[in-house]
């Protein structure tokens, strides 16, 4: 029984993501860019932007915690979009900025388009560090801020421990380097998926989200031309001007970024509150949705 169950949520998963194509999102124009977003729900409640991870990936892969969103969009919009030169935003043209500053712009440009005065916003990964600077500039217009397995304020602080807990895995990927830089589309794939197969403490939720994540797209010139980019910038002293109900979450077994992360950023944020998933990885949405939702959902009310 336990193991038709686990196919039956492939099953479901599979389908979730792969029926991504045909979800009917809209578009809007600025300063450029066209960018894709998607709106789930409704309701009187103050609508909730989810900013995914990155930089490079299209909003896709947090589809993997629509048994979190879909209720949570039952008394208020929960949006997705995709970051500008991602998924079914417009590609970056050549030339084209793509820099902290034109993130937090976009950011802001969909909080207006929706004509919202002020929103709920969670980051997730590198969406977690937009999410702190986007509040940073505007804080105004920020109700309640959730801050999720995020990198370091500092970007280069960001503790990633791949090579410590998974190193045969890390080698395999390190062959992959060579053709992958010279754009074969194949290594590119593997290297991803070996990506994937780090991210999770469950070992059956892992089998699931890398077969859904299978044909994930990323954009390497995105991701480098906004990590070159963070370089310039330390947000912890912003940290400490914030002044608005802030949730910091980490899974305790996040390789991607270590929970000393997210427990140094709760400290930095004047009466944050901080909570750890203690059998989730770097996607705790996903692996523990049920205390998610609970955690989230009182938090947002």
């Amino acid at each position: 029984m336990k193991y038709l169950r686990v196919a039956f949520l492939s099953l479901l998963l599979l389908t979730t993501i792969a029926s991504l194509a045909a979800e009917s999102g809209q578009t809007f124009e600025t300063a450029g860019v066209t960018i894709w977003y998607e709106v789930k729900g409704g309701g009187s409640g103050t609508p909730l932007i989810i900013v995914n991870g990155g930089p490079g990936f299209d909003h896709s892969y947090v589809h993997l915690g629509d048994p979190v969103w879909n209720p949570l969009s039952q008394d208020r919009p929960v949006v997705f979009y995709d970051q500008r030169g991602n998924g079914r935003s417009s590609a970056l043209k050549a030339g084209q900025s793509c820099t902290l500053a034109d993130q937090i712009d976009d950011l802001e440009a969909l909080r207006v388009h929706l004509g919202a005065e002020r929103v709920d916003i969670l980051g997730h990964s590198w969406g977690g560090y937009l999410v702190m600077a986007y509040t940073a500039r505007h804080p105004d217009r920020v109700r309640r801020l959730i801050i999720v397995d995020s990198a370091a304020p500092k970007f280069s602080d960001t503790k990633f421990l791949f090579r410590e807990i998974f190193p045969e895995t890390v080698a395999k990927q390190d062959g992959l380097d060579f053709a992958d830089a010279l754009g074969d589309k194949k290594a590119n794939d593997e290297s991803l998926k070996l990506y994937f197969s780090m991210l999770f403490y469950s070992a059956e939720k892992r089998d699931i989200a890398v077969r859904a994540l299978q044909n994930a797209d990323f954009h390497k010139a995105v991701n480098e031309s906004i990590v070159g980019d963070l370089a310039r910038f330390d947000l912890n002293p912003e940290l400490l001007k914030l002044d608005l109900p802030t949730l910091v979450v980490t899974g305790r077994y996040d390789i991607n970024v270590a929970p000393s992360v997210a427990w140094k950023i709760h400290q930095q944020i004047r009466g944050s509150s901080f909570v750890v998933f203690e059998r989730s990885g770097h996607i705790p949405y996903y692996e523990e949705p049920e205390a998610f939702l609970k955690t989230v959902g009182t938090f947002l009310k």
